[in-house]
């Protein structure tokens, strides 16, 4: 493996114009320091200057190759969104819509200085799985479960052999869960299959869980209890579960999830935008609850921006709470980045230090709103876009250059994109 130094780098919480290096070696950060170390030689070295150093973030929950309806059903209620405009268009895709949305989506987040998601899609996760070996993103894969599906035991054959053929793949840099789509589409006796699955194949899973107001008292009134009771009762919490949403909690949900360390995927624009309601990110996180920050589908958001996400978080909880302080962007940035390595299971990602995967972007301070310098971790989170990311790595590999991919001919993504969505259409 060969040796990086990224040098004239700055770095979040440090005086203006003060340059480090940063070392690495076998996919990992192996020092970060005013100067090099004296026996470390480099086979490549990179120029930082004018360029602030961070980890990349991580997107905790979407669906990637969704990607291909991007602006396709807007400015509708999640179920008739879901009902009479996804699901059917989704049924018509094939292994190539499925792949090439994937490059599609993996070539924004990584431009946009994200280095790891979650994807509960399919069928075809496999060229999901592909897509991400081959640009050299991280991921945590699932194949989505719809137990009401006349073919659910074959859509969980196909969990099981994503598990079988990817998981941990590149040493970790692809882990795979299982996806039981959500309480309302997944009936117990099905879930209670996909747990023992899932267990069977050292696996944690995702889930939509409490998204909107109608599912939670829909739920209550059918089975006497909330989703969050009810999966503890299956229990599916202690295989570990990501838990996407979790807009309408009780107290005594958010009791369990701390116990059973359910780990939260909050997606503040897409609940905006489809309605669903504002998570009680503050509660979370006083109750010692573990909460990343996700984008969703490109089709209810409509991006990828993962910058975006962190500063609506910063912003939105303000609103709802009435405190400046209650999610300041120190704390944002660490929904977008550590607290979301650790939701989705990758345990030394989301930190700029010594001993970390070298998971690095490299921020072109060189734009007007980066100017006065007062406080750079603010100007990241508040005025920055996401495409200042000028260079990115993933496991100590270059992925984007000067804000290019260098691992895959961008036109050709974009081209195919475009291609598979007018397909779609027409059939």
């Amino acid at each position: 493996m060969s040796k990086v130094l990224i040098k004239n780098i700055e770095l979040l919480n440090t005086p203006n114009g003060e340059m480090y290096c940063i070392a690495v070696q076998d996919k990992k950060i192996v020092a970060i320091g005013k100067e090099a170390p004296a026996d470390f030689v480099a086979d490549e070295v990179v120029d930082g200057k004018d360029k602030l150093a961070t980890a990349g973030m991580v997107n905790t929950h979407g669906h990637v190759s969704m990607t291909l309806l991007r602006s396709y059903a807007d400015d509708m209620a999640l179920m008739d969104w879901l009902e009479n405009k996804i699901w059917p268009i989704e049924a018509k895709m094939d292994a190539e819509d499925i792949y090439w949305g994937a490059m599609l989506g993996i070539v924004e987040m990584l431009k946009g200085g994200t280095t790891a998601f979650a994807d509960m899609y399919g069928p075809y996760m496999e060229r999901v799985a592909e897509a991400v070996a081959e640009t050299g993103m991280r991921a945590n894969l699932c194949r989505g479960l719809i137990g009401l599906a006349p073919d659910k035991d074959v859509k969980l054959a196909e969990n099981d052999a994503l598990a079988e053929s990817w998981q941990n793949y590149d040493e970790g840099r692809i882990r795979v869960s299982y996806g039981p789509h959500a309480p309302y589409t997944c009936p117990l006796d099905y879930l209670e299959k996909v747990i023992a699955a899932a267990k069977n194949h050292n696996a944690e899973l995702q889930m939509h869980l409490c998204e909107t107001k109608f599912e939670v008292e829909s739920y209550k009134k059918e089975h006497g209890i909330t989703p969050i009771e009810m999966m503890d009762k299956l229990g599916m919490f202690d295989l570990g579960t990501i838990a996407a949403h979790c807009v309408h909690l009780t107290d005594n949900d958010m009791d369990i999830m701390a116990a059973k360390n359910v780990r939260v995927a909050h997606n503040p624009q897409s609940n905006l935008k489809l309605a669903s309601g504002i998570a009680p990110v503050e509660k979370m996180l006083a109750k010692g609850i573990v909460v990343g920050l996700g984008t969703d589908g490109a089709s209810s958001n409509n991006n990828l921006d993962m910058l975006e996400e962190c500063r609506a978080a910063a912003m939105l909880h303000k609103a709802t709470s009435f405190d400046p302080l209650v999610v300041p962007a120190a704390k944002a940035w660490d929904m977008a980045t550590v607290y979301g390595a650790k939701v989705l299971g990758f345990k030394d990602c989301g930190k700029l230090e010594a001993g970390q995967q070298a998971d690095i972007v490299l921020w072109d301070m060189h734009k007007p709103y980066w100017y006065p310098r007062h406080n750079k971790l603010s100007l990241l989170v508040y005025a920055a876009s996401a495409y200042d990311a000028d260079t990115v790595f993933v496991a100590g590999r270059k992925v984007v250059e000067q804000g290019r991919l260098v691992t895959f001919d961008e036109e050709k993504i974009y081209a195919e994109a475009e291609a598979c969505a007018k397909r779609l259409l027409t059939k």
